[in-house]
């Protein structure tokens, strides 16, 4: 497994599960700081720290492929998974109107980045296993 895969993956775990962490410990503050998190609905802590449990299992995911990559690739496909149908849930939601082309621009690199990233990490992890 080449380095740069398991440095990416790393990073890439350490911002979802800060991001998490966030979500599970000051939902409310990580509501109101997230540009576009207030136009979606009304604050629900139980809903905020339910997607903030998601993130850090992603996050420890892509942690154990950094560290164990020819063991938890598998792990990094399931976190791929949910990153990826959660883009497509952002992504679904403009096509049918309910959020604009800016709103999914300004969810380019928090929402889609992360999803093609641990992507194509586990496919091509998935490819050397």
């Amino acid at each position: 497994m080449r380095v740069w895969d398991r440095a990416v993956g790393g990073l890439l775990g350490v911002g979802l599960g800060i991001n998490g962490l966030l979500m599970l410990g000051v939902p409310f503050d990580w509501y109101e700081a997230v540009p576009g998190v207030v136009k979606t609905g009304p604050f629900n802590a139980h809903f905020v720290r339910d997607i903030g449990a998601a993130y850090l299992v992603c996050a420890l995911a892509l942690g154990a492929f950094a560290w164990r990559p020819r063991v938890a690739w598998s792990a990094l496909l399931a976190a791929a998974g949910f990153l990826s149908l959660h883009a497509g849930i952002h992504l679904f939601d403009t096509v049918c109107g309910r959020s604009s082309l800016g709103d999914l621009a300004r969810d380019l690199p928090g929402v889609f980045g992360p999803a093609l990233v641990s992507l194509a990490l586990s496919l091509r992890a998935a490819r050397e296993a």
